[in-house]
């Protein structure tokens, strides 16, 4: 039997009626090769009749259906796309919200206009309440609801693929945006990053996030939107949504200072032996401070010292001499009691820590994991300046 091309991952929560229509629209795929689809429905703990509907709708079709869940702690978007992918297996990813249906070329738009180390991203037009009351499976089949989308919904779709093309043209370091619920993405690129961050535990912020790492790692984000779109069915917002996104429960941490390309709550959980870390510049009693560390980071930082791995973390030491290099996720920068500060190495700093002896080796080497595991839970200031300043002080 031939290895599946593209992975559907659909997820969902106590939406069976929206998601048999989605799961409807997938059966309608046309321009597949035999074999190529496998989909995994991947359930953030629903208690309704989702399950036994997916399992009736395995049955009626001829490609590779799963359905994986687990107990519902809150809104784990993240968590449930992540587990999805852990349970494909095709080189080729396709995220898709369990309340958006798809046209019959949707799938095979994806894989014709996938670009290596590129995300092909698009959005969706939204049906209000009345027309998704409409909605059957004839409907589907037929593609009537195609036609009863708004041309509203068409012009702004298509006013967003004209900003994603330019923001490209111009190589934008941070834009266009990207919308989980219509993602393609290469296995292999989103291994890269370690997956969603499944630290975002209610609504937003976690495709913000992705793409800001997928970035940082040198995917680019490129628009599908000029050749497929999804379709959101209406259904009231989800209680962790805000009415503005600033007010958002996850806005603290998606705008923490140090941002990890290979997230610590993702496809792996990582641990703070797993950083790469390097020491920058000079400072005094370097190889003491070295040694004093748990032989796991120990490890760790020399592979970043040899050049074997790109550091994650950069640590500078005041007093000493150095600079941080600009290319790490994240600059500590440790001071000694009394140090002064150069303004331009703290604007640089994403966490200033204290030392307590001479040269900071005194910081207590033996607190470096707690020091990395903030790091890896993004618990870093976003005003060293200041941070430096009380520690200097």
């Amino acid at each position: 039997m031939p290895k599946p091309e593209i992975a559907l991952i659909i997820s969902s929560y106590q939406q069976a009626r929206h998601l048999q229509w989605v799961l409807a629209s997938v059966a309608g795929q046309v321009g597949l090769e035999p074999g190529a689809l496998e989909v995994v429905v991947t359930d953030d703990g629903s208690t309704d009749e989702t399950s036994r509907m997916v399992e009736a709708f395995a049955h009626s079709v001829d490609f590779p259906v799963r359905f994986i869940t687990h107990p519902h702690q809150g809104f784990g978007l993240a968590r449930s796309r992540n587990d999805g992918v852990r349970a494909s297996s095709a080189p080729y990813l396709l995220f898709l919200d369990g309340d958006c249906l798809i046209p019959p070329d949707h799938l095979a738009c994806h894989l014709k206009h996938r670009k290596p180390g590129a995300v092909m991203a698009g959005y969706c037009c939204r049906l209000d309440r009345t027309t998704t009351e409409r909605i059957d499976e004839q409907a589907i089949f037929r593609g009537d609801y195609l036609q009863w989308v708004p041309p509203s919904e068409l012009r702004l779709l298509a006013k967003m693929d004209r900003k994603a093309r330019f923001y490209n043209w111009i190589r934008h370091p941070r834009k266009p945006k990207m919308f989980g619920g219509n993602i393609g993405i290469w296995r292999a690129d989103f291994e890269r990053v370690n997956g969603f961050d499944e630290n975002f535990q209610a609504w937003g912020g976690e495709d913000d996030d992705l793409r800001l790492r997928l970035r940082r790692a040198g995917v680019r984000i490129h628009s599908i939107l000029r050749w497929t779109r999804t379709y959101h069915l209406w259904h009231p917002p989800h209680q962790t949504t805000p009415q503005k996104i600033r007010h958002g429960a996850n806005v603290g941490y998606l705008g923490r200072a140090a941002r990890l390309t290979r997230c610590a709550n993702g496809l792996e959980k990582r641990r703070p032996e797993d950083l790469v870390v390097r020491f920058v510049g000079q400072f005094p009693q370097a190889k003491t401070a070295l040694c004093r560390m748990p032989p796991a980071l120990r490890n760790a930082c020399r592979d970043g010292i040899s050049g074997r791995q790109s550091a994650e973390v950069e640590v500078l030491v005041l007093p000493g001499r150095g600079r941080f290099s600009g290319r790490a996720d994240c600059n500590l920068l440790v001071v000694a009691g009394g140090s002064a500060v150069a303004g331009s190495l703290a604007r640089q700093a994403h966490l200033v820590v204290s030392g307590q002896g001479p040269a900071g080796h005194g910081f207590g080497f033996h607190q470096w994991e707690e020091v990395l595991e903030r790091i890896l839970h993004g618990d870093t200031r976003k005003d060293p300046i200041e941070q430096a300043r009380e520690w200097a002080a």
